[in-house]
């Protein structure tokens, strides 16, 4: 986000940690808040991911994936055409492991996650809290 001031350009980034947690599914028909995503990602005004920000810092756009029968993975979101991705954990070399599709990150709103097996999961939005400019 920018805006003039005087005569130079104030650029600031809005950074989030966005939690995401297992929705609806035949195994978890209450959904699993044990199943989870952390997103640290810069949002727009209209909260999608600023590809923008991402390319100038992209070392900061991190996810954090939790199951509980499996490691903790970290990895970093990467864009993609037509959407993002979650790469991570060292499997193929940096391949994708999650796609991620690109929309307004809100609370409530669901997210369809694309398993390394295929499987599309949905996850659905349960915080986005706005992090401190460092």
């Amino acid at each position: 986000m920018a805006f003039l001031s005087g005569a130079r350009e104030v650029v600031w980034m809005s950074w989030y940690m966005i939690r995401l947690d297992l929705a609806r599914t035949r195994a978890f028909p209450e959904g699993s808040r044990a199943h989870y995503l952390v997103l640290r990602v810069p949002l727009d005004p209209l909260q999608i991911v600023d590809a923008d920000a991402v390319r100038s810092a992209p070392a900061r756009a991190t996810v954090v994936r939790s199951q509980p029968d499996q490691p903790e993975t970290r990895g970093y979101l990467i864009p993609k055409a037509g959407g993002w991705v979650f790469s991570g954990g060292g499997r193929g070399g940096g391949e994708p492991l999650f796609h991620v599709e690109a929309h307004p990150l809100r609370v409530g709103e669901f997210v369809t996650v694309t398993e390394p097996d295929g499987a599309a999961l949905t996850y659905e939005i349960t915080s986005c809290e706005a992090l401190e400019l460092a």
